[in-house]
């Protein structure tokens, strides 16, 4: 099983150090302008959108392989 890991990427201009979070469980919810993340024990970690980071989900096993193109009949 896969523990759920996400990276929360600032702006350059911010000059901050990108952050990590993973635990199991781990929730995102988006709500009021705020990325909310959750654990077992509640509310752990709160980036309001204003900031300007991105955040991305890195545990997900990423398929490189390229579907093939539909065949037409």
């Amino acid at each position: 099983m896969t523990v759920p890991a996400y990276v929360i990427i600032h702006p350059a201009g911010q000059r901050r150090d990108d952050l990590v979070l993973q635990d199991e469980p781990l929730t995102i919810e988006f709500n009021g302008g705020w990325a909310i993340f959750s654990d077992g024990n509640g509310m752990c970690a709160a980036i309001p959108a204003a900031l300007g980071a991105r955040i991305e989900r890195v545990d997900e096993d990423q398929d490189t392989t390229p579907e093939p193109a539909p065949q037409k009949e």
